[in-house]
């Protein structure tokens, strides 16, 4: 050291105390809000909330309150966008109670497709990795970003395409009733079958076999179905792209299997229905034809009839059940396992028993966890309804199984059709029936996000491989 240096000894950063700083700040954490299971509390809410207002006795014609199990099986049905009714909803509900069910089936319906999006954004600040994943597979998207622009879109095209089809509509309502009637059947038309809802607010008490030979109707009705059970992701698919090639394997697989599935079920309404002297046998091969795309249609999604299916062949009742179950696809209003599902799980069996190792499609493997999620959705579904068959049979025994099966099918379907059975249910077969279309509208979904959160979580063991004997 030179004179006048000075020493200075500083301490070494293992000596340093760790520095510890309090935050006073509160925090919201979101985490509450990335289990699937707030899906099942926010439709709980609107249908409690709608069995509130439906009970008011300003919503139905009639003295005092509406009974429990009117309102809330009809807010329950409305706000899954089934269709069910235990009452004529022309005539039972007031105007004022028209527009709680439109209200209900709107919000029912867009918010299916939204309230994934939504609930985080809402409720918290930060949007975590788990989230993110139920989100892109509630809305079957690829990417995890962009969330609050995805949910805006999705609500204008909604909306948007609901627009379109009320204008066509009502010119075609203002050559049948008057106008104020026209606009407002327009309205409800509009809502209803976009959103697959089923519900009818014809004067006639024939409801739509009054239009049954209306070719402009039941078509316009049949394109606003068909827009509904697609999703959001594959309408855009369709409209940005426009060359099958260049679609994502979703879109492609959504788009063969709605075709596939409508023509099926044309063909088979045809046939099974065409000598049918209480539904089809009277009408020309035309109309024939006409009804049976319709009801292939709506009969697997909708729930909008020309025809009497109590009067229908036992046959078409068994098959109809089949396509209520497959439902439309993944993230938009209707139910059911959904289309790619149901594709996935026949492809798998197929590639078993072709002895090959993985499952493909328009030259794209599918991934083992995606067919495991597939199966699994397949059989809770299946579960779902038997136990809401054997439910209604030991509580409603006075009805046929075979109606109480249909009905079934239809509240998991969340389609809306009936052989009539709905209006004879007692109370409990009612509510049977309600939680039944509550857990189908989000049962399958919930099973498949539990399952995409699940992987994300790492495996810290695992157990020795052991062959069990089968078949």
């Amino acid at each position: 050291m030179l004179p006048g240096d000075k020493l200075v000894r500083k301490p070494r950063v293992r000596d340093l105390s760790p520095t510890t700083f309090e935050v006073l700040e509160r925090r919201v954490t979101s985490r509450a809000f990335s289990s699937p299971a707030i899906i099942v509390v926010v439709f709980v809410l609107l249908a409690l909330l709608g069995t509130l207002l439906l009970m008011a006795p300003i919503s139905h014609n009639g003295d005092g309150f509406a009974p429990f199990s009117v309102a809330f099986f009809t807010a329950t049905s409305a706000v899954t966008v089934t269709g069910l009714i235990v009452v004529d909803t022309a005539t039972y509900w007031t105007n004022i109670g028209h527009g709680i069910i439109l209200a209900l089936v709107f919000v029912g319906g867009l918010g299916f497709m939204t309230v994934a999006a939504f609930m985080v954004t809402v409720f918290g600040q930060r949007v975590s990795i788990s989230q993110r994943l139920l989100i892109r597979e509630t809305l079957s998207r690829d990417q995890i970003g962009g969330l609050q622009r995805l949910s805006v879109s999705i609500v204008l095209v909604a909306i948007g395409i609901q627009i379109v089809v009320f204008v066509l509509f009502l010119i075609r309502f203002l050559f049948i009733y008057d106008s104020q009637e026209s606009v407002f059947q327009a309205l409800a038309m509009s809502i209803s079958s976009f959103n697959n809802a089923g519900f009818i607010f014809f004067p006639e008490s024939e409801g739509l076999a009054a239009h049954q030979t209306d070719f402009y109707i039941l078509g316009i009705l049949s394109v606003s179905i068909i827009l509904g059970t697609l999703s959001y992701w594959v309408v855009s698919d369709i409209f940005s792209k426009r060359n099958f090639r260049l679609y994502s394997l979703v879109t492609k697989i959504v788009i063969f299997m709605t075709l596939f599935l409508i023509v099926i079920a044309a063909l088979f309404i045809f046939i099974s229905e065409g000598t049918n002297s209480q539904t089809m046998a009277d009408l020309s091969i035309r109309n024939k034809i006409l009804v049976s795309f319709f009801e292939g249609i709506s009969g697997r999604t909708a729930g909008f009839s020309t025809i009497d299916y109590s009067s229908a062949n036992p046959a078409t009742d068994v098959f109809l059940a089949l396509m209520m179950f497959i439902g439309g696809a993944t993230g938009s209003v209707a139910g059911g396992i959904k289309v790619t599902t149901f594709f996935i799980i026949v492809l798998a069996i197929i590639t078993i028993i072709r002895e090959k190792s993985n499952v493909t499609a328009f030259g794209r493997e599918i991934s083992d966890d995606t067919v495991r999620r597939s199966f699994a959705v397949f059989a809770v579904s299946l579960a779902l309804v038997f136990l809401c068959v054997l439910a209604l049979s030991l509580t409603n025994s006075h009805i046929l199984v075979r109606d109480l099966a249909f009905e079934s099918f239809s509240a998991f379907g969340t389609v809306g059709l009936s052989t009539g059975a709905s209006e004879e249910l007692n109370l409990a077969g009612r509510i049977i029936v309600a939680i039944t279309m509550l857990m189908g509208r989000v049962g399958p979904l919930i099973v498949g996000l539990k399952m995409v959160v699940s992987t994300t979580e790492g495996v810290t063991f695992k157990y020795p491989t052991e062959t069990v004997t089968i078949g």
